[in-house]
């Protein structure tokens, strides 16, 4: 019998008697107030369940298991420090970490790394799209482009950059191939952090990934001589370097964006998104 069902028979079974039958026995004896005998079998029936609590034992974890995190991002703000601060923290973008430009720089951590930052936004890499889910983002505090070119990052947000991307990467173990450059992975319609900023650095620190420079010039004496491939190899070059290029075979405007930003990356001296004997040597030269 369920609880309130007993309660109920209870109930009707110690209701007042007619006037003309006296009550006998335990029916006497065991007439009390309804409320007080049905709150009586209530408590008992609770005495002996507890409400469930969850426990979780963590003492035993998986070997098979690793970071969410894949990529490193690298983004400039376009703004001031006070301004980047607003939009990252206040509106419908933000990202992981924001480096200003400040003397020294000081390191803001928005979002905390378990957590997605919207800064990706269409994206794609090696195959793998929609990188806010597997991706840190690093803005850093610069204008980007200016009416003498583009703005320089100085050199305190460069040491302060490294020390925090070593860390990172670290921490994640994330391959050198994916530090990357926003341009990098929307070529469409990004080009930050831009061609000021100091690839070579950051892989001269151990950080991110950089071609052979020997074999390059050599590859680049080769195309020089022997002539450029075809678009259509070109294309499946940049995608085994981890680009999304059409696969059409006609250097159009979409796969001429993906050659300018390799070569914002790579070499940034130049980067018209004309295919040339250099920009082809370092792709044969990457590792």
């Amino acid at each position: 019998m369920s609880r309130s069902s007993l309660a109920k028979y209870l109930a009707n079974s110690i209701a007042p008697r007619s006037k003309h039958r006296r009550p006998t026995g335990l029916l006497h004896i065991a007439r009390l107030p309804t409320f007080a005998v049905v709150t009586a079998i209530l408590v008992s029936g609770c005495a002996g369940s507890q409400p469930y609590r969850l426990q979780i034992d963590r003492s035993i974890q998986a070997v098979s298991q690793s970071s969410r995190v894949s990529e490193v991002v690298l983004h400039y703000t376009v703004s001031d420090t006070p301004r980047a601060l607003e939009i990252l923290s206040k509106r419908n973008v933000s990202s992981h970490y924001l480096i200003t430009d400040e003397t020294p720089p000081r390191v803001y951590q928005l979002v905390d790394e378990s957590r997605r930052a919207w800064h990706a936004g269409e994206s794609e890499w090696y195959g793998r799209t929609s990188l806010n889910a597997s991706s840190i983002g690093v803005e850093i505090v610069n204008q980007g482009p200016v009416e003498q070119g583009w703005e320089p990052y100085s050199e305190h947000q460069i040491e302060a950059l490294v020390l925090l991307l070593r860390d990172i990467v670290a921490r994640h173990q994330i391959h050198a191939r994916n530090v990357v450059g926003h341009s990098d992975i929307a070529p469409q319609r990004k080009q930050d952090p831009g061609p000021a900023f100091p690839w070579k650095r950051l892989a001269d620190a151990g950080i991110g990934r950089w071609y052979d420079e020997t074999k390059a010039v050599q590859l680049t004496r080769h195309y020089q001589r022997d002539g450029l491939p075809s678009v259509s190899d070109i294309q499946k070059k940049l995608r085994r370097a981890g680009y999304a290029v059409p696969d059409t075979g006609v250097l159009d405007k979409a796969t001429r964006r993906v050659i300018s930003a390799f070569q914002m990356h790579f070499r940034p001296a130049s980067y018209s998104g004309e295919p040339d004997a250099e920009t082809i040597a370092i792709l044969d030269a990457l590792p």
